[in-house]
C-alpha cells in the first residue's frame, strides 16, 4: 500500500512554520533594568537609557511622589499603584522611565516591564511569571484608556477585589489623558438603566489607584524653563522668541515639543544630543 500524497495546504503550511523565526526566549528577569511583555513572554528592553531625573522641569511635586514610591517599592515596603493623568505631551511617560533609572542608580533593583495597551488582556499572565522572582517590578502601561466602563472590569479586579490580584512585588504604573480612563459623557450615561451605575462604573477604576498624579498643560514660561534648562546642559544657545515660533507652528507648548525643539537646535548646529 503505497502512503497518500500530502494535502497542498499542509505542506504549505509545514513550509511556513518551518521559515518562521522561533519565538524568543523569556529573559532572565533579574539581569536587566527593563523589559517588554509579548504577551507570551518576557524581553528584555535594548537601551534603556531615559531622560535624568533633574531634566524633567516644572513637575517637581510629581517627580517627589513617584521617587518615594518607587522607593518604597524596591524597598519591600507598601507602596501603590499608580496612575498618571493629564495633557500630552507633560512628561508623564518621561517620568516612569526617569524615576525608575533613578532608583536603580541608587542601587535597588527595580525593574520595569512595559506592557503595550493592546496586550492588557495578558497581565494575569504576566503577574504569574513575575509573582516568582526575587525582584520588584514597576509593571507600565502607557496611554491606556477604555471607550466603555465595562471594558476596564478585568484591570479593576486585578488591581483589587478579584479572586487572582497583582503579586506583592509588582506594582501597575498607568499613563492615561483622562482622569478616570473611560469616558463619561451624556450620551453614555442617557444611554444606562440607572446613570449613577454608569458613573460608578467609571470611577471604580481610577479609585483603584492609590497614587494620582495630575500633569497639567504647561504656560508660556513652564515652556521656556524646559528648553532653557535643556540648552543649557546641552550647550545650545537659544532665543526665545524663536522658541516660541517652534512652539505656535507646532499647535502645542509641552515637554515634548521643547524636546523636539532642542533637536532642532542641536540638528542646526550639527550636533547630537
Amino acid at each position: 500500500m503505497t502512503d497518500q500524497p500530502t494535502p497542498p495546504l499542509e505542506r504549505i503550511a509545514a513550509a511556513l512554520e518551518r521559515l518562521a523565526p522561533p519565538p524568543p526566549a523569556m529573559a532572565d528577569l533579574v539581569a536587566h533594568p527593563a523589559y517588554l511583555w509579548q504577551g507570551e513572554v518576557v524581553v528584555a528592553l535594548r537601551d534603556f537609557a531615559p531622560l535624568p531625573i533633574e531634566r524633567l522641569v516644572g513637575i517637581d511635586p510629581q517627580k517627589a511622589a513617584m521617587l518615594a514610591n518607587f522607593d518604597r517599592l524596591a524597598a519591600g515596603h507598601a507602596a501603590h499603584d499608580v496612575l498618571l493623568w493629564g495633557a500630552r505631551g507633560t512628561g508623564k511617560s518621561a517620568l516612569v522611565a526617569s524615576a525608575v533609572a533613578a532608583v536603580q542608580a541608587a542601587g535597588a533593583t527595580l525593574a520595569l516591564v512595559e506592557v503595550p495597551a493592546e496586550r492588557i488582556d495578558g497581565l494575569a499572565r504576566l503577574f504569574d511569571t513575575l509573582a516568582g522572582v526575587d525582584r520588584r517590578f514597576a509593571v507600565f502601561i502607557d496611554d491606556l484608556g477604555f471607550d466603555r466602563p465595562g471594558d476596564a472590569r478585568a484591570l479593576r479586579s486585578l488591581l483589587e477585589g478579584g479572586a487572582q490580584a497583582r503579586p506583592d512585588n509588582v506594582r501597575l504604573v498607568v499613563t492615561a489623558n483622562r482622569r478616570h480612563l473611560v469616558p463619561r459623557d451624556l450620551s453614555e450615561q442617557d444611554s444606562a438603566i440607572n446613570p449613577r451605575d454608569t458613573i460608578d462604573d467609571a470611577l471604580a477604576l481610577a479609585d483603584r489607584f492609590g497614587l494620582s498624579l495630575g500633569f497639567h498643560a504647561i504656560d508660556q514660561d513652564g515652556y521656556l524653563a524646559i528648553v532653557a534648562r535643556g540648552a543649557e546642559q546641552h550647550g545650545l544657545p537659544f532665543d526665545a522668541a524663536d522658541a516660541l515660533q517652534w512652539a505656535t507652528r507646532r499647535g502645542s507648548r509641552s515637554g515634548r515639543v521643547a524636546g523636539q525643539y532642542l533637536v532642532e537646535l542641536a540638528g542646526r548646529m550639527g550636533m547630537r544630543i
